[in-house]
């Protein structure tokens, strides 16, 4: 039985004690989401850094990733959120240089997690999809904008090309990287990945599974960002990073993420019950 890693990062960017902005002490060296590139500042203008901090703390740390969905609402993984054990959360928008302030980004508080009711904490039964409330309203700078859905039920074809985003480990057990990176992933059916070979029960059609080449993955603290995939012209938010192996860049166990097809309507009850999209 493979080892799964969820791919949240606790602490990812403050091992040492963060403060405002991430000005810490030993900042990661390395440039690579697993085997992936730094990406044109601010070319994903949806993605967020989900960041928490506690009484007293100080400072910002850098958890996980998620997008902009409308100007109250950010969506991530639920396990990214799922404990209570007194964080305050916030996100980062039009975020670049996680250690740097660029003058572009600029945050949000939450102050409401909306974790899909039937999340177990069981990777293998699905809904993996959290929704969070902003306590004032994003706007759009030309640097944050608010990410495209798919259709209700739309499916991938194999081998459909989409992004990974995130500010994760550039190799396990390794660093986190400052600034945001990309891989290229390409979609792998669910027939194949629902094999024993893949990911057997793991995989299901309310998960994407992408990559698995054994160099381009998502690693941790990815957990939550989007799968960016170009349809028909427009880039779509189709996945939510959810889990991989313990060994993120193994051959034939791709990167799986939360469909986001699959839950559009959840999505959509769950904001006009909580005040609205907009």
């Amino acid at each position: 039985m493979w080892h799964l890693l969820i791919l949240a990062l606790l602490g990812s960017v403050s091992g040492e004690g963060a403060v405002d902005d991430f000005n810490v002490i030993n900042k990661p060296k390395a440039h690579k989401v697993v085997g992936g590139e730094e990406v044109e500042p601010n070319s994903w203008p949806w993605q967020i850094s989900l960041q928490y901090t506690y009484p007293n703390a100080g400072g910002w740390a850098h958890t996980c990733g998620g997008s902009l969905i409308s100007p109250f609402w950010a969506m991530t993984a639920a396990h990214c959120v799922d404990f209570d054990d007194g964080a305050t959360y916030r996100v980062a928008l039009g975020e670049h240089n996680l250690f740097g302030n660029e003058g572009i980004e600029y945050h949000r508080t939450v102050d409401k997690v909306i974790i899909h009711q039937q999340w177990t904490a069981s990777l293998a039964k699905g809904f993996d999809i959290a929704l969070l409330h902003l306590e004032r309203p994003a706007f759009d700078s030309g640097t944050v904008k608010i990410a495209v859905l798919p259709q209700p039920g739309d499916i991938l074809p194999s081998g459909f090309p989409c992004y990974i985003t995130g500010w994760g480990l550039t190799e396990s057990g390794g660093e986190a990287s400052p600034v945001l990176l990309q891989a290229l992933l390409p979609v792998i059916d669910t027939l194949t990945c629902s094999t024993r070979e893949y990911w057997d029960f793991y995989s299901s059609d309310k998960v994407i599974c992408a990559g698995g080449d054994g160099s381009l993955a998502g690693c941790q603290g990815d957990s939550g960002g989007p799968l960016n995939c170009l349809v028909e012209g427009v880039w779509q938010v189709h996945g939510i990073a959810s889990f991989g192996p313990i060994i993120c860049n193994t051959y034939k166990k791709p990167t799986v993420f939360t469909r986001v097809s699959d839950y559009i309507g959840w999505i959509w009850e769950t904001m006009e019950s909580n005040g609205g999209a907009f």
